[in-house]
């Protein structure tokens, strides 16, 4: 189908507009309610402990901060300053990579992976109970989809691995 030229707005139809009012509220609430778990449970945010995951799951607690920052979905700007904070409360060190000088390693501490363990289940119960206990099981794959579909477009350079 054609599109034709026009200074109109592509205005959304009333169901295009229900689906975009949805997913707002879910961008913009889901992670108010997730900080909120976070901070009573750990004093952290999302994204904190976002990078804090990233780190616990990686070989040797170990990431490169540009992977990091992918892994979070942050930029490295962001990233640097958020691993500052965690590297002054003593969860995160900073050092050069022995592979390549001009980059530098991210690695969890002891605290820091002691503070992702006790602070990953409650962190998953939201998860759960905000996200999955919504859906029936076969609904899942579909967000996945749709997720994934709409970050591919926002950024279509970024790979995002399957299964990170």
């Amino acid at each position: 189908m054609e599109r034709q030229e026009t200074n109109e707005p592509r205005w959304l139809t009333t169901e295009e507009r229900r689906a975009w009012l949805a997913l707002g509220g879910v961008v913009l609430r889901l992670p108010t309610a997730l900080d909120g778990q976070l901070r009573r449970d750990a004093g952290l945010r999302f994204f904190e402990y976002m990078v804090l995951a990233g780190l616990s799951e990686a070989p040797d607690h170990t990431r490169r901060m540009s992977d990091l920052a992918a892994f979070a979905e942050g930029s490295l700007s962001r990233l640097s300053q958020v691993v500052a904070k965690l590297e002054h409360r003593g969860l995160v060190v900073r050092s050069p990579d022995p592979d390549d000088r001009r980059a530098t390693l991210a690695t969890l501490t002891e605290e820091g992976w002691e503070l992702v363990v006790r602070t990953a289940p409650g962190h998953l119960e939201a998860v759960r109970t905000y996200v999955f206990d919504a859906l029936a099981a076969p609904q899942v794959p579909q967000l996945t989809a749709i997720a994934e579909q709409i970050l591919q477009t926002i950024d279509p350079e970024h790979e995002r691995p399957a299964d990170r």
